[in-house]
């Protein structure tokens, strides 16, 4: 392989191992970088709000200023009225040449009241955007919390019950107990055990078959002794 192949092919490899180490790191600090992330957004939407704030400022000192040169145009044309009626043309030619120049200013105010109002509405719905999508962000960071809870959990009973070692001793102490010898039961075959021993068990079956002496009181024996009372 030629040298500038093998740097290359090394190269990749290096690319797909820092690759899968990001991964890693990504994976095991997600909620942290989750985090992370709803508050630059919120440091965002902070920011734009204060634009926002700051362009309404402005948009009504430009209203503000448009209506009162609206008003000083509406004065000034009243005057120069008067002033042709009582036949002042110099005066009426000086505030026409004002209210020339007040219109002028007052297109210029319009156009920038009517600017300001198109970013303000812009930049209000991108605001509103943020905040609902900021939401949702908290939403899926809360269900994200869960799911890696869940996870935890998970792993630690897999942990705990996956262990070879630790479920087979668990196993075979199971087995241990349950096929233990059951104590009473013994005691009883080894009482039949020695009855038989003793030929006792033989000798009571005689006894219930009417062979020899009864080895036993029967209900039959407690009948025959009883004595029937006499009627008058």
């Amino acid at each position: 392989m030629k040298g500038s192949d093998m740097f290359k092919t090394l190269s990749t490899l290096i690319a797909g191992v820092n690759a899968r180490s990001e991964d890693r790191v990504r994976d095991a600090f997600a909620i942290e970088l989750i985090d992370q992330k709803i508050r630059e957004a919120e440091q965002s939407l902070k920011a734009a709000k204060a634009t926002l704030a700051s362009l309404i400022q402005r948009q009504r000192s430009e209203e503000r200023q448009r209506d009162t040169l609206k008003n000083r145009i509406k004065d000034m044309m009243g005057r120069a009225q008067d002033a042709m009626d009582k036949r002042r043309d110099d005066l009426a030619g000086e505030a026409a040449s004002v209210v020339a120049q007040m219109e002028n200013e007052l297109t210029i105010r319009i156009e920038t009241c009517d600017r300001l109002s198109q970013k303000v509405i812009r930049l209000r719905n991108s605001i509103e955007a943020g905040h609902r999508r900021i939401i949702d962000l908290k939403q899926g960071a809360i269900q994200a919390r869960a799911v890696r809870r869940e996870q935890a959990i998970q792993t630690k009973l897999n942990s705990t019950i996956g262990r070879t070692s630790s479920t087979q001793e668990t196993e075979d102490l199971i087995s241990r107990v349950i096929g233990q010898d059951d104590p009473f039961e013994q005691s009883e075959i080894l009482r039949e055990i020695d009855c038989d021993l003793g030929h006792e068990t033989l000798t009571d079956r005689m006894s219930d078959q009417g062979i020899g002496v009864s080895t036993r009181t029967t209900a039959d024996d407690v009948l025959a002794r009883l004595t029937p009372k006499k009627t008058a």
